[in-house]
């Protein structure tokens, strides 16, 4: 099946997607902070690049699309129709590469939150937030000396 934009339309959109502050991370840290919880975002010194960083609590964060991470099982990822021999490798190979980022985090001793933009829509957000806020301030504090 061909694609049903033309070429030049095709690349002037995927080249207004934005892989960091997106509006659903945007969401996500605006609660946060409205919280009292303070974070880096973006922190290059960790795999993965994760969308916020909570030293003081060791938890990190990665505000996912549906789409770009292939979220299993959820209404708003669909398969593309057009070009799936390109999609198909490359959104599976998107999805292995945040298991083993994940690992990795997990392993250096930081626990991982993936929270996925369908939870961020209008019915669900305020109790996704609220979860969110709730799972990272159960966990004991790290202690000054831990943290980099």
């Amino acid at each position: 099946m061909s694609d049903n934009l033309s070429k030049e339309v095709r690349s002037y959109n995927m080249s207004r997607i934005r892989n960091k502050d997106t509006t659903a991370e945007e969401k996500v840290r605006k609660h946060l902070f409205s919280q009292g919880l303070r974070y880096r975002k973006n922190d290059k010194r960790y795999p993965g690049h994760p969308d916020i960083v909570l030293p003081k609590y060791k938890v990190i964060i990665f505000v996912n699309g549906c789409f770009w991470h292939k979220h299993d099982g959820c209404p708003y990822f669909v398969w593309p129709k057009s070009n799936v021999e390109y999609w198909r490798p490359k959104l599976e190979k998107n999805q292995q590469h945040d298991r083993e980022v994940y690992k990795r985090l997990t392993e250096m001793g930081w626990r991982v939150i993936v929270i996925w933009e369908c939870e961020l829509k209008s019915k669900v957000k305020k109790a996704t937030l609220e979860r969110l806020y709730n799972d990272i301030t159960k966990l004991p504090i790290a202690s000054c000396e831990n943290q980099e």
